[in-house]
């Protein structure tokens, strides 16, 4: 969605990089790499060269945002309560958090714990860690031709040391809905790097000419079994016709794909497909819709145009993202299947103008559809998720709190907080039996994951605070573990 403009990564992040290009293990580390990718596959080669390299030492050296060491439970008191299934505060709890969960709310002024430490919260609002439900962990934080090019060990520094920004933006939880996040996803599980939840969708499947294909003309027509630089690096598989595309989504779940994301219609950044245009036919949405369901999961897809919402919708999809220009029939399918509604806040207040000529106008149209279909969705009590889109555009990935802020055009302060956790949380667990972190997301209650907020202030009266992530945010904790403390 967002602009291919190269924009500089930091003078001293690219400093620190190429020193560290210059270390004997690091360099045979990218060339371990490279080879990999050549005889198998990125996530393939990635995950083997991680494996039998030891990074985790490597990466670990890497990390700002060391979680503390903490044993026994961990009491929170003095704070009001956003707990993201209400929109308002409430005040005279206390939290109790055990391992990696909360394991109990209760009333303040019982007895705590005798072996805990207690946290006093000054009080500021305690909240559940933030979800964004459209979100691209490797290919957000560089622009595109960046990523055609550079070297893969590069690539994996630039998304990995995001991640963490990600993590202290208050993103606890990310859904990732297109690129190779495999291997980092693990590295993040297993601590050798840092990072949000990762709910990997894999590569993006498109059809020839679709919102998924990255090709140069030059590259046409498709020679036997030879596979494009955006496959390799499994950002996107293309695929056409029924067989393919049911390869291409079965190819996905064996990677982990805890969702399938398939391009069903066009988009703003892509080069050569309109914005009205339909992509795949119904059979090919119905064969990624059964191998999805045979898995115990679901698909989502890439959508603007009405009639692609209905085929998908008609086809057994879960989720659309996008879907800012559809009608009111699309909008009554998408409301009376209860199917998830993941929009997010496209108007020119939020994204300036970054394109120019025909991807200028697509831009334009999507943002005069913004406002109808949030009112649409409101109107018709649909399911609505949230999340940013950032894609191809470094500098773009420091405003998911700006982003979150806008929602207030449609919605009170406190509504778009609750869809940024509890909604977001709901939608997470369609994945059913491939949900890679079993157990409630975006929520405080007991039994709920333990990835936990403190906001300065009121952000139920004022979404900003989370915008000035670095001034406002006073802890962030997730899985029970505290990445950032300041009380």
């Amino acid at each position: 969605m967002y602009s291919r403009a190269a924009v500089g990564h930091g003078e001293d992040f690219v400093h620190h990089v190429g020193c560290l290009c210059h270390r004997p293990e690091i360099l045979h580390f990218t060339n371990r790499i490279n080879g990999d990718l050549t005889r198998r596959g990125f996530t393939a080669g990635m995950a083997a060269s991680i494996l039998s390299l030891g990074l985790p030492n490597f990466a670990k050296a890497q990390s700002t945002a060391t979680p503390e060491d903490r044993k026994g439970k961990l009491v929170f008191t003095n704070f009001r309560l956003f707990d993201g299934k209400s929109t308002v505060l409430t005040d005279g709890k206390v939290v109790v958090v055990d391992g990696n969960s909360i394991v109990s709310v209760e009333d303040a002024g019982g007895a705590l714990p005798e072996d805990a430490e207690h946290i006093d919260c000054g009080g500021r609002t305690l909240m559940p860690g933030l979800i964004d439900a459209h979100w691209h962990t490797m290919l957000a934080p560089m622009p595109l031709t960046s990523l055609m090019t550079a070297e893969l060990g590069y690539i994996y520094l630039v998304a990995s040391a995001e991640a963490e920004r990600t993590l202290l933006r208050g993103f606890t939880t990310v859904r990732d809905v297109g690129g190779p996040v495999f291997a980092l996803k693990k590295a993040i599980d297993e601590g050798v790097a840092t990072g949000p939840r990762i709910y990997p969708s894999g590569a993006m499947i498109s059809q020839t000419g679709g919102h998924g294909d990255f090709r140069p003309t030059y590259e046409l027509p498709r020679k036997g079994g030879d596979i494009s630089r955006s496959e390799e690096l499994g950002a996107a598989a293309i695929a056409d016709g029924a067989d393919e595309v049911l390869r291409r989504t079965r190819e996905q779940l064996m990677l982990g794909a805890s969702q399938i994301k398939l391009m069903a219609g066009g988009g703003i950044s892509s080069l050569y497909d309109p914005l009205d245009s339909l992509q795949f036919r119904p059979e090919e949405v119905e064969a990624a819709v059964q191998a999805a369901a045979d898995w115990g999961t679901y698909v989502t897809v890439h959508v603007y145009l009405a009639e692609g919402m209905k085929r998908c919708i008609k086809a057994g999809v879960r989720c659309i993202e996008h879907g800012q220009l559809a009608d009111e029939e699309a909008a009554r399918m998408v409301a009376d299947n209860g199917i998830w509604w993941s929009l997010q806040p496209f108007i020119e207040a939020a994204e300036g103008n970054q394109y120019t000529g025909a991807q200028a106008a697509k831009q334009r149209q999507v943002w005069e559809g913004t406002d109808k279909a949030y009112a649409m969705a409101i109107d018709l009590k649909a399911k609505i998720g949230w999340g940013t889109d950032v894609l191809f555009n470094p500098k773009g990935t420091a405003n998911q709190g700006r982003m979150l802020s806008i929602m207030t055009r449609w919605f009170t302060a406190g509504q778009a907080l609750k869809i940024a956790t509890g909604d977001n949380g709901e939608m997470l667990a369609l994945s059913g039996e491939r949900n890679p972190y079993p157990g409630k997301l975006g929520v405080i209650e007991r039994g709920a994951l333990a990835d936990i907020l403190l906001v300065d202030g009121d952000p139920t009266e004022d979404l900003g605070l989370l915008a000035d992530p670095e001034a406002n945010l006073k802890l962030v904790m997730k899985d029970g573990r505290i990445y950032k403390r300041e009380v």
